[in-house]
């Protein structure tokens, strides 16, 4: 009883993926369809359409693209950050030995496909690429492992998404050093002033959601203006949210005994309405909820669902629509590189550096799972789709015909990854139970 009640968070957390990954692909297909029809210059019109103020000493004044993918995008980054210092306070990632397998893991995750994309391109213009194939997309990944059901087991989706969430980190470092350039050191002094702000209200447990949303824009503006990727922002703003309660549950739970006797001896007014008395009760019970939710897990609670069932599709829709007339435009060395690397770089970095570390007896399988099921799972960290298209954005930005390029190429290293990823891990479980009936 315990232990479903620790996991059933996490069970719902996979869920909200695993059907956040459905919406992804079916925004996918309807961006490729859309930009490849006749209403294909309608798509583009929309998302060029420019949207914001200008005045004489100040512009915000960007298409609807950039909109998405440098403010709606901001969102989906504070999310992670959210993630990351959970993980690393009080989750997977909190000691050294849990960390240490799906570090090791990530770590081959992401160097593996960058070396080979270094050895493969041969091309100076698509070079600034390497950063593509580095990173795994969680809500795809788990959408196909959840296609699996209980023919997998629940540490092996622990395992996929620590990994994840630590390649997410290296993806954001990646971003923050390598695709940001001519760097306003003046603005990002004055942005990180007011984190350190809210650095100093996190130490005391201090924090106020309309500060941080108020500091929050202008820290992000001041970080696109500096020319560092304001997506950044929304992370480095997530580790300032506390973690810590103000109160424990168990105090919690022994005041609202009082205030539910309270309420219950309070007199009621003669009416539909709620008597001043109780309204008073309702307000101190409001307060003592507030005061008994982690900020930080408040906030990640909120921000899910809407992160997963509207950013990510409305991102998947704006950067999936390649179109597709003149197939002579195409780099298909680049196609080929990027495919190669999402596929093999990924499954031999992961499957190799988990191999190293069992047999170095650095790390342990997670309980219940054999190597079979570390390669369909080392696959499935090929499927690159969004934070691979995100990076292609940036470090092709203003030569279309090579993100474009970029873009079929991780759509097919993703599409091959989860196919051989999910058909391993379905192979891998026929036996496991055939063997089982055997016994």
């Amino acid at each position: 009883m315990i232990r479903k009640r620790l996991l059933s968070p996490f069970q719902k957390f996979v869920k909200i993926e695993s059907f956040s990954g459905i919406l992804l692909f079916a925004s996918t297909i309807l961006a490729l369809i859309w930009a490849n029809s006749t209403w294909g210059d309608t798509y583009e019109a929309i998302l060029q359409y420019k949207i914001g103020f200008v005045t004489e000493d100040f512009q915000l004044n960007k298409p609807l693209i950039l909109w998405i993918n440098d403010g709606l995008m901001a969102i989906f980054f504070f999310l992670i950050g959210l993630e990351i210092k959970r993980e690393l306070l009080i989750g997977e990632l909190n000691t050294l030995r849990k960390a240490a397998s799906p570090l090791l893991a990530a770590v081959g995750g992401m160097s593996f496909p960058v070396v080979l994309f270094l050895l493969l391109n041969q091309n100076p213009e698509t070079l600034r690429g390497w950063g593509i194939p580095m990173a795994t997309d969680i809500a795809f990944s788990l959408a196909i492992l959840t296609l699996l059901g209980k023919r997998v087991p629940l540490s092996l989706k622990v395992f996929l998404t620590a990994f994840a969430i630590v390649d997410d980190i290296g993806a954001v470092l990646v971003i923050a050093l390598f695709y940001s350039a001519g760097i306003q050191w003046e603005l990002i002094g004055i942005s990180f002033i007011l984190l350190a702000i809210l650095f100093a209200l996190s130490y005391r447990n201090i924090y106020a959601l309309s500060l941080t949303i108020v500091l929050g824009i202008i820290i992000w503006v001041l970080f696109l203006k500096a020319g560092i990727h304001p997506t950044i922002a929304g992370v480095l703003l997530a580790l300032t949210v506390p973690i810590r309660q103000k109160v424990n549950f168990r105090e919690y739970a022994e005041q609202l005994k009082v205030i539910v006797a309270d309420i219950q001896g309070s007199s009621a007014y003669q009416g539909r309405l709620l008597s001043y008395e109780q309204i008073a009760h309702i307000d101190n019970l409001e307060g003592w909820t507030e005061k008994v939710q982690s900020p930080l897990q408040h906030q990640e609670h909120e921000l899910h669902g809407f992160v997963a069932y509207f950013v990510m599709p409305v991102f998947a829709l704006a950067n999936a629509g390649v179109a597709i007339t003149d197939i002579t435009a195409l780099d298909y060395t680049l196609i080929g590189t990027i495919s190669a690397c999402l596929v093999a770089g990924n499954f031999l970095g992961v499957s190799i550096m988990t191999y190293l570390g069992v047999k170095l007896k650095i790390t342990t399988l997670p309980e219940g799972v054999n190597f079979k099921q570390i390669f369909g799972v080392a696959f499935l960290a090929g499927v690159g789709f969004t934070m691979s298209i995100f990076i292609a954005t940036l470090a092709f930005s203003g030569a279309p015909a090579i993100i474009d390029s970029a873009k079929v190429g991780i759509l097919i290293g993703s599409i091959i990854s989860g196919v051989l990823g999910y058909l391993i891990l379905r192979m891998s479980a026929k036996k496991e139970e055939k063997s089982l009936k055997m016994r």
